[in-house]
């Protein structure tokens, strides 16, 4: 079997368990170099211990990889960076980031509090962008002096949020803000020869156990094993795609999807008075697709009575 990643350098973030450990695992196998970067905190982002990131580079040195342990914060400015550093420095280049990194702080709107906000949108979002910056920075610096780039930013987004799913405004909107993320770095990026996805899981993990009823069968466990996830996101990371960028996929053990984004549907010339609205609006929203549910499908997200 042909290896994918050979001789390329990556970091992944929240590797420790779960869907990130499948990734370093993974991209591992097939020849990549690997920061294995994981605070070890709870689900809640709460506590720290490097141990689970530590284990991961030792299944990886078992197989003959290359891999270290980073235990920096991806919502910390200055961790960032030395994640990035790091990995530059212990193998001398780096070519693919994949943003795992998450926690859970599940609360409807009218009980979510300042706190719960916060936290979530600082670890998914900006934990998304301070790595991203960095080594985005780095790969600027290397096409700037004429040395080849083939750079690769993988994001993790979810369907709770460019579905929506009741419960997670804030984990929502932060992996919302994440599909948008990838989108416009991946037009700013281009000119440095460096492409920008996202993929949306679906896995039954650490994170998730509590969310859904628990499979029944070893058939439902398989398909919500998150093993399903690392193919998609290792096969962005190589070579072969590097004509690939700007997209968000769906990636489960059931499914592999690429979610199209927002377009302009149904529309009506400018109207300066908001009494003459009513109709007009009815006839646009009746005649628009409705807004997808959890499974992507038009019609599946549950309308106004």
């Amino acid at each position: 079997m042909s290896r994918l990643c050979e001789g390329r350098v990556a970091i992944v973030t929240g590797a420790g368990r779960g869907i990130g450990r499948e990734h370093a695992l993974s991209l591992a196998y097939h020849g990549a170099k690997v920061v294995v970067n994981d605070l070890g905190g709870n689900t809640d982002g709460t506590g720290s211990d490097l141990s689970p990131a530590e284990q991961v580079v030792q299944e990886i040195v078992a197989m003959g990889g290359e891999a270290i342990a980073n235990g920096d914060s991806v919502s910390s400015w200055e961790g960032a960076q030395r994640m990035v550093n790091q990995a530059i420095e212990t193998f001398g280049d780096l070519h693919v980031v994949v943003n795992n990194a998450g926690i859970l702080r599940d609360r409807v709107l009218v009980n979510m509090t300042e706190e719960e906000w916060d936290a979530v949108i600082n670890v998914h979002l900006k934990g998304t962008f301070a790595p991203s910056r960095w080594a985005a920075a780095y790969w600027r610096e290397q096409h700037k002096a004429g040395k080849p780039v083939s750079g690769r930013i993988i994001n993790t987004t979810s369907v709770s949020g460019i579905y929506g799913n009741p419960g997670q405004t804030n984990y929502g909107a932060a992996k919302a803000g994440i599909a948008a993320f990838t989108n416009i770095a991946a037009l700013e990026l281009a000119r440095y020869n460096v492409t920008v996805n996202a993929v949306g899981p679906v896995a039954l993990t650490r994170m998730t156990e509590g969310l859904g009823p628990a499979p029944e069968t070893d058939e439902e466990r398989e398909a919500r094993s998150p093993r399903w996830i690392a193919p998609i996101v290792t096969w962005l990371a190589s070579e072969e795609a590097a004509d690939i960028s700007g997209r968000v996929f769906e990636a489960s053990g059931q499914v592999l999807a690429v979610a199209e984004g927002w377009v302009r549907g149904p529309r009506h010339a400018p109207v300066d008075d908001p009494t003459q609205l009513g109709p007009i609006v009815r006839d646009l929203v009746g005649a628009a697709r409705p807004n997808s549910g959890m499974n992507g499908e038009p019609g599946g997200w549950p309308q106004p009575k």
